[in-house]
């Protein structure tokens, strides 16, 4: 079964791992929440989830596809030096790498944005831009296999877009 990979932190926006993890489902994936720890992580709410898996215990050669939802996780996500190798070693062998909201920040620091056309929430404009990408403000932007978004409003279009590209 093809694997795909669900970023999870503490302070994620609920919507934005949720649907992306269930479409994932949906579409007969074998979908791992993973974390830069195995254990619970709490969303903006109060919402908990527990990782799958560390991103130690995984190999991204064994993934098609990463998505980094958005909320307050993705500045902690960004911190972890084994998140940066995993999301760049998806991306480097050709997987589909998906990034809502503040999730661009990981892909900033994972230096994978650098020339590439892509969106995300307004209020990270300058750090993509500082960073070298193109930021388009669109609601959904697709550059190769890099799809990002402005917020949750964007998923739908989002996810249909990943799955087409997962073929």
């Amino acid at each position: 079964m093809r694997k795909v990979a669900v970023m999870i932190e503490d302070y994620f926006d609920e919507r934005e791992l949720i649907y992306p993890y269930y479409r994932f489902l949906e579409a007969g994936f074998e979908a791992h929440l993973v974390g830069p720890r195995k254990g619970e992580f709490k969303s903006k709410v109060g919402l908990s989830f527990k990782s799958d898996f560390s991103v130690d215990e995984v190999n991204p050669e064994e993934y098609d596809a990463v998505f980094i939802p958005g909320g307050y996780a993705p500045d902690r996500l960004r911190r972890h030096r084994g998140v940066l190798s995993f999301v760049k070693g998806v991306y480097g062998k050709g997987g589909v790498v998906g990034a809502v909201c503040h999730g661009p920040w990981v892909l900033i620091s994972a230096g994978i944005v650098k020339g590439k056309r892509v969106t995300g929430f307004f209020s990270i404009k300058d750090d993509l831009v500082n960073a070298g990408a193109q930021y388009t403000g669109k609601k959904v932007e697709v550059e190769g296999k890099l799809v990002t978004g402005t917020d949750p409003s964007a998923l739908p279009q989002m996810m249909k877009k990943i799955l087409e590209l997962l073929g």
